[in-house]
């Protein structure tokens, strides 16, 4: 298996232990977050935390269009990684990332990047609505989206784990974490609109992110929500019909 791997010219000097991190991934490091899909740990570098995403093995497909036709989805976020922060859009800093494939297939990738601190994620927002300063983030979170919209941006994964939030004196500020499916492009309206669907099934945020949005764009409040709150729950339709369907097939499976 053949490794190739790409380093930020801000941590070339750290290469070789980088290099040890990736071959001792297995047996070193501090687990991280959900290790369910991909499995993440933390590692010290000169008393700062880096964080280390080894993706699984793709299917067999996948092996074969990563080895050949497609990005994988480490370069990906590193290069988004990069790319973020030369638009002023807040994101764990890219360091590194690290591929094996053989002549034919694509097998093992690793992310590298900056652990970041923060004090809550957008996810938090959803479960307690009696958190401090709930509306103001939510609000500053919707100018936060429409920045990244204005900045072609679109952020495919744009759901309630994926944006980390720190308070910044009476400010906050964003990170957008999991930047392997991303489109850099003019967004228009609907799509715009469309971004904001798989964030909350609550209908009083999208209110919320409706009226700030509206204000950011120059756009009629009902225009705004009567279009997020519709993909909005066209989503949460799909998700739970999919969620149906798999439930089904591992009850076939068992039978």
């Amino acid at each position: 298996m053949k490794q190739s791997k790409r380093i930020h010219k801000d941590f070339l000097v750290h290469e070789a232990f980088l290099d040890a991190i990736i071959t001792n991934f297995d047996t070193e490091g501090t687990p991280f977050g959900n290790q369910d899909r991909n499995s993440l740990k933390l590692f010290d570098l000169n008393g700062k935390t880096i964080n280390v995403k080894s993706f699984r093995i793709p299917n067999a497909i996948n092996q074969i269009a990563y080895r050949f036709f497609r990005k994988s989805k480490a370069q990906r976020s590193f290069e988004y990684g990069i790319w973020l922060a030369s638009l002023d859009i807040g994101t764990p800093q890219s360091i590194a990332y690290y591929e094996y494939k053989s002549a034919t297939l694509f097998n093992k990738s690793y992310y590298i990047s900056m652990q970041q601190d923060c004090d809550l994620t957008y996810r938090e927002l959803t479960t307690d609505f009696n958190y401090p300063d709930h509306e103001n983030i939510l609000r500053a979170f919707t100018r936060f989206t429409y920045q990244l919209h204005e900045k072609k941006v679109h952020f495919l994964d744009h759901s309630p784990g994926n944006t980390l939030i720190k308070k910044v004196g009476d400010t906050y500020e964003f990170f957008l974490v999991d930047l392997n499916r991303m489109e850099f492009k003019t967004l228009d309206f609907e799509t715009r609109i469309k971004n904001f669907a798989k964030l909350t099934i609550h209908k009083f945020m999208v209110e919320i992110m409706s009226d700030e949005y509206a204000k950011c764009i120059n756009e009629p409040y009902e225009k705004v929500f009567d279009l997020m709150w519709s993909e909005t729950e066209a989503f949460q339709n799909r998700y739970h019909r999919k969620r149906r369907l798999k439930n089904k097939l591992k009850f076939w499976k068992k039978a």
